[in-house]
């Protein structure tokens, strides 16, 4: 449940957690006589000393993760990330609470090992975002915090941006899914006037309203530092989409953002359009998401256009439209004969026929530049399958560039579905292999703007 501003500052006072056992949990990392393991490393004995001060029982979870981390160090490892994700399916988690990140935040702000902090899908609560708020003023070390799925209201992240009115560390933050709303984004908003070191802010899915993504649009028509910004699924009303009218303004003022994130924007063929012209001015932007909206094929008349003269854009997703055959022949044709900047399209759930993909297809053996090309979801036929066998097979498209593989049953071609695209654990974890990994992260590793956008 979401603390009110009045709880968080009744915490600020008085910030000594209830009492709670003090033994360790008998698990695979403590002996099951709850005897105190050795102690390997001054984190681990740091943590374990202010939990036997301050009453806290010990998290089994955080304690052998602290271990790991103390290892490094003594490896002579810098610039360590301490992950301690509630959604980790490798082991088994005991999700740390608000007044568990006080107890981090109490051994973390002094260390100079450790520079990024990832706690997503925990139970932060406005309690945690205030101690995260104290640890953003106190540890001048800190370049990534992950606070994603954290049940973070407004008032929390009123007091996160406000800890970054002064932060002169921070880089990359992620807030996504934490209900700010209306209220919190304005004040986020309004730090970006302030603050000249942070480089990539996320808060997609955190119920943002118009009137704060209008406030982040005008605000970035002067914000130099920003690189990437995700503005995903805000809470928008009406037909007009004032959002991309804004938006595309920002575009031709801004010449530092790298990656904008518009998905579910409820964007049509109008919003697109507002963004195509723009590109024909913006000269910085690399990365554009637009997924998940109501684009047709009208709007990929506008993109195409804009793509025989913008020369920066490297990738492009489209995932979740509609442009069917002809918007896919509109790419096809600006992709054979005149781009040669773009690096990924994604085309994903399009529905795309036969006559649209291979016409995708075709163009790629002219282009030899777009690397990149995912279109699972739409409708196959056997041409469809030839083709992007013959483009696989040949090395033309790499197996991790694609979310398909081919595969031949009774002389037929066929193609299956391969986990490869732009952002495929934006929201979660692989159950095993990297999550990082580049085949199924595309997206940040042919434009990096920091960890996890």
């Amino acid at each position: 449940m979401r603390g009110g501003g009045g709880k968080v500052a009744a915490r600020a006072k008085s910030p000594s957690p209830p009492p709670a056992p003090t033994t360790i949990p008998t698990t695979s990392w403590a002996p099951a006589d709850r005897s105190v393991p050795e102690i390997i490393g001054s984190l681990q004995e740091d943590y374990y000393n202010l939990c036997m001060e301050k009453s806290r029982k010990i998290n089994s979870f955080v304690w052998h993760l602290l271990q790991e981390v103390d290892e490094e160090i003594e490896k002579g490892l810098e610039g360590i990330t301490l992950n301690i994700p509630g959604n980790s399916r490798l082991m088994p988690v005991e999700r740390i609470t608000g007044e568990d990140l006080w107890i981090l935040s109490r051994i973390l702000k002094k260390n100079p090992y450790i520079n990024g902090l990832d706690v997503r899908y925990n139970l932060m609560s406005d309690v945690g975002a205030y101690y995260a708020a104290r640890l953003l003023q106190k540890q001048h070390k800190l370049i990534y915090l992950n606070l994603m799925f954290n049940d973070i209201g407004p008032e929390g992240g009123e007091l996160i941006a406000k800890a970054l009115h002064k932060n002169t560390t921070l880089k990359y933050l992620r807030m996504t899914g934490n209900k700010i709303e209306n209220k919190g984004g304005m004040f986020f908003a309004a730090m970006l006037q302030i603050n000249s070191s942070l480089e990539k802010l996320d808060l997609g899915d955190c119920d943002l309203g118009m009137q704060s993504v209008i406030a982040f649009a005008t605000v970035l028509t002067q914000n130099q530092t920003i690189k990437g910004i995700n503005l995903n699924r805000p809470i928008l009303y009406g037909e007009q989409e004032e959002s991309t009218v804004h938006l595309g303004h920002m575009l031709k003022e801004n010449h530092c953002l790298v990656a904008l994130h518009m998905c579910k924007h409820n964007m049509k063929n109008c919003g697109i359009k507002q963004l195509c012209d723009a590109l024909y001015l913006n000269r910085s932007l690399r990365y554009l998401d637009v997924s998940c909206n109501k684009i047709t094929r009208d709007g990929m008349v506008c993109l195409a256009d804009v793509l025989k003269s913008n020369t920066t854009l490297e990738v492009i997703d489209l995932s979740f439209n509609r442009i069917e055959d002809v918007g896919a022949k509109y790419l096809s044709e600006t992709l054979a004969s005149h781009n040669r900047s773009l690096k990924a399209l994604s085309v994903v759930n399009n529905n795309i026929k036969g006559e649209g993909l291979v016409a995708l297809s075709q163009s790629m053996k002219t282009n030899h530049i777009l690397s990149n090309v995912y279109i699972w979801g739409n409708k196959f036929d056997e041409a469809t399958c030839v083709a992007y066998s013959d483009l696989i097979q040949t090395g033309r498209l790499k197996p991790d560039n694609t979310d398909v593989e081919p595969f031949v049953v009774d002389g037929h071609v066929y193609l299956a579905e391969v986990s490869n695209g732009l952002k495929k654990h934006y929201y979660w974890r692989p159950t095993y292999g990297e999550a990082c990994s580049q085949s199924s992260n595309a997206g940040s590793i042919l434009v990096p703007v920091g960890p996890d956008l």
